[in-house]
């Protein structure tokens, strides 16, 4: 195992944001309560969120124009504008997370940095939207390079790679999920950490399985200890 740079997914690795995804949900569950139960809201509104993926891909824009459609969907029009109109400031409000800094992040990419580690920021999303969070979390200047993309596949990781002079066995993705994250960079000859977290999104969850390449971890300060 020869690493000379390790990339990093961002969102629930290196700050919470699915929580106020499922905080959102919660809530819009209940706006749209007369028409349905929170089971059929949430696997109604999924099915939206599924659809629109190829024209609209990840993130808090995407999912809001979700919650709308499904909304209007949903309630076969019924809904008031006043209800569209919160539902509208739920999606906004994920635009706006503080990104915090998960426990033991801060200090472990500091001391990474410090043993002369190229980092980088490999993730998924709209790019606005996750340079914010990248500048709320404070966490920007660890990073040699930051590379956002619609989604992420063996052939971005090797992009990746490429962008960052290396070959793909001198990399070594770190995320929380299995399919995003992991099973990506192994298929490109890279190394995975995994690094579940207490949220998972139903697009990503899948079956697991092991590799010699795949180091599972349990919390993220375990990265110093390894390497």
């Amino acid at each position: 195992m020869k690493i000379n740079a390790i990339a990093f997914d961002a969102d629930d690795t290196l700050w919470d944001n699915q929580s106020a995804f499922v905080a959102v949900e919660q809530r819009y569950t209940e706006i749209l309560a007369p028409w349905g139960t929170e089971d059929e809201v949430s696997n109604a509104l999924f099915a939206v969120e599924t659809a629109n993926m190829p024209n609209l891909g990840f993130g808090a824009k995407a999912f809001s124009i979700s919650l709308v459609e499904n909304a209007v969907r949903f309630s076969k029009g019924e809904i008031p504008a006043a209800a569209i109109g919160e539902i509208t400031e739920l999606g906004k409000s994920l635009l706006a997370l503080p990104a915090t800094p998960l426990p033991e992040v801060d200090e472990t990419l500091a001391a990474l940095s410090a043993a002369g580690l190229r980092l980088a920021v490999f993730t998924k999303g709209e790019l606005l939207d996750q340079e914010n969070k990248l500048r709320r979390s404070g966490l920007g200047h660890y990073f040699n390079h930051v590379k956002v993309v619609s989604d992420k596949t063996s052939q971005e990781v090797q992009t990746l790679c490429n962008e960052l002079g290396i070959v793909p066995a001198e990399l070594l993705m770190v995320g929380n999920s299995f399919k995003s994250d992991v099973i990506p960079a192994i298929h490109a000859g890279a190394w995975a950490a995994h690094i579940p977290y207490r949220h998972i999104w139903k697009l990503e969850r899948t079956q697991e399985f092991d590799n010699p390449r795949i180091l599972r971890l349990t919390h993220f300060g375990q990265l110093t200890e390894m390497l």
